[in-house]
C-alpha cells in the first residue's frame, strides 16, 4: 500500500470481498448505502493491496471464499466479520449482532454454504467492479 493510500484509509475499518462475485459486489453497494458516514473502506480480495493485508494478518492470499473485516488492526473473517460490520451500520442493522451468541461453527456453516454457491446463484464477472466517482475514495 502506498503512503497516500495509508493516509486516506487510516482509522477506517477495511472490508475485503471477492471483487468478481456479483453477490459480493451487491453486498458492497448495500453496505455503502447503510454507512452514510463512510466509515467502511473496501478492497477486492484479488487486489495487490488485499494480498498484502491478508499476508500481514497471516491469512491465505489464495482463498476467495471469505469475507474479511480489518478493524483496529484485528482481522475477522466469515460470519464474525459480517456481524461485526453490521454492528457499525446505521439502525436497525446493529441489532443483527445479537447472532454473535450463535456458536461460530453453526454461523460459519451457513456462511460457507452461501460462499460455496454464490457464483452459481448470483454469477461472476471477469473483472472487479469499478467504483463510481462518488464512492471511489472508499476503495483501496
Amino acid at each position: 500500500m502506498t503512503a497516500n493510500q495509508t493516509d486516506v484509509h487510516q482509522g477506517h475499518p477495511i472490508v475485503l470481498v471477492d471483487g468478481v462475485c456479483h453477490f459480493c459486489q451487491g453486498l458492497t453497494k448495500w453496505i455503502i448505502k447503510r454507512d452514510p458516514e463512510g466509515k467502511y473502506h473496501f478492497a477486492s480480495l484479488q487486489s495487490d493491496v488485499a494480498k498484502e493485508l491478508l499476508a500481514k494478518g497471516n491469512l491465505s492470499t489464495d482463498s476467495m471464499d471469505t469475507f474479511v473485516l480489518i478493524e483496529n488492526g484485528k482481522y475477522f473473517t466469515r460470519s464474525t466479520a459480517a456481524l461485526r460490520l453490521a454492528k457499525g451500520l446505521k439502525f436497525p442493522y446493529p441489532l443483527l449482532y445479537v447472532f454473535i451468541i450463535v456458536p461460530k461453527f453453526i454461523r460459519n456453516a451457513v456462511y460457507n454454504w452461501v460462499a460455496r454457491n454464490r457464483y452459481r446463484w448470483f454469477g461472476k464477472d471477469e473483472a472487479c467492479m469499478l467504483p463510481t466517482p462518488e464512492i471511489k475514495d472508499r476503495f483501496l
